[in-house]
């Protein structure tokens, strides 16, 4: 009887469709929604980028300024270097770390 006992309860805590089996695979779609949530906030705030370049010029003319350096017609492009913290002897020594196109 016990034999018999033993070899029912086997599939159900080990089998194909076991507890056991049942857990990991609750684990693994929680991680899987958890990657889902931060892919649907990434392709959201891509989506809206998509908006802003096919909507308004406004968009286009801050990415080219930022990614290409583009300026207007009598406009200055001044660009700030990070660069070490210069220390008080040095510092009226090293030249400006600004740069200015017309």
């Amino acid at each position: 009887m016990l034999l018999l006992l033993i070899a029912i309860q086997y599939p159900l805590w080990l089998g194909k469709g076991g507890w056991i089996k049942v857990y990991e695979m609750e684990k693994q779609v929680e991680l899987q929604e958890a990657k889902n949530s931060l892919l649907a906030l990434r392709n959201a705030k891509l989506a809206g980028d998509v908006k802003d370049l096919k909507d308004g010029t406004r968009a286009i003319e801050e990415r080219s300024r930022v990614e290409h350096g583009l300026i207007k017609e009598g406009e200055f492009f001044v660009q700030i270097l990070p660069g070490d913290k210069p220390s008080a002897s040095n510092s009226e020594d090293s030249p400006k770390q600004t740069t200015a196109k017309q």
